[in-house]
C-alpha cells in the first residue's frame, strides 16, 4: 500500500536514482578545471614576482662592477641565484648584456644600468602536473644608478 500511495502522490523519488552521480560526473571535471586554472594563475604571478625580483638583483649587482664585463657577470650570477633560490627554471639564459643610459637630475647626470630578465616557464612546472602542453615567458625589468663610490 505505501508503494501505491507514492505513486498516486506524484512521488517522482523512484525515477531520480543515479542523477547525482551522473550530474557530479559532469560536474567534477569543470570544478577540477576551474581548481587547477586558478592555482596556475596563482603560481604565474608569484613567478612573475621572483623575475622581478631576480632583475632587481641583477641591475643592483651591475650597478656595483668595475667594468661592463664584469657587470654582464655578476648580473647574470645574480639573477640565477635569485631564480635558483626560489626554484625557477628557465627554458634559456634569462638574463642578457645589461644597458646603461643616463638619468637627468637636479644634482646632474647619473649613469644606470638596466637589467632585463626573460623567462620561459613550461606550464607544467605552473601548474604541478606532469604533460601540460605550453609555456609562458615572464619579463622583468629593472633600472639602477651606478654606484659612485664602487672605486674603479
Amino acid at each position: 500500500m505505501s508503494g501505491r500511495g507514492a505513486e498516486q502522490r506524484g512521488d517522482s523519488r523512484t525515477g531520480e536514482r543515479g542523477s547525482f552521480a551522473i550530474e557530479a560526473a559532469v560536474l567534477v571535471p569543470v570544478v577540477l578545471s576551474f581548481a587547477l586554472m586558478a592555482v596556475a594563475a596563482g603560481r604565474l604571478q608569484t613567478t612573475g614576482a621572483v623575475v622581478d625580483a631576480a632583475a632587481r638583483a641583477g641591475a643592483r649587482a651591475a650597478s656595483l662592477a668595475r667594468s661592463p664585463e664584469a657587470a654582464r657577470q655578476d648580473a647574470a650570477d645574480a639573477v640565477g641565484q635569485a631564480l635558483a633560490a626560489r626554484s625557477v627554471k628557465c627554458a634559456a639564459e634569462p638574463v642578457g648584456e645589461p644597458e646603461y643610459g643616463s638619468l637627468a637630475t637636479s644634482g646632474g647626470t647619473l649613469t644606470t644600468v638596466t637589467v632585463r630578465v626573460s623567462c620561459t616557464v613550461p606550464l607544467s612546472d605552473l601548474i604541478g602536473l606532469d604533460g601540460v602542453p605550453g609555456s609562458k615567458t615572464v619579463t622583468g625589468t629593472f633600472t639602477s644608478v651606478l654606484d659612485r663610490y664602487r672605486g674603479n
